[in-house]
């Protein structure tokens, strides 16, 4: 009886555990998710913003050259 006792404690601390780390990947796969769309935002306004350096930079005059 006392085998049985142990076994569904470490049971039970091995579900407990399971719950935990499903969590845990859960809440890293919404940050990791918000990360992702924060780096696709700058680099979309990067972007913008090259384009128009680029053509502020076409509009500049010559050097005579």
């Amino acid at each position: 009886h006392e085998e049985l006792d142990s076994l569904e404690n470490k049971l039970a601390q091995l579900l407990e555990l399971t719950r935990h780390l499903r969590d845990d990947n859960r809440r890293l796969r919404q940050e990791l998710a918000q990360a992702q769309s924060q780096t696709r935002q700058v680099h979309d306004r990067m972007d913008s913003a090259r384009s128009r350096v680029e053509r502020l930079l076409s509009q500049l005059p010559g050097d005579g050259s």
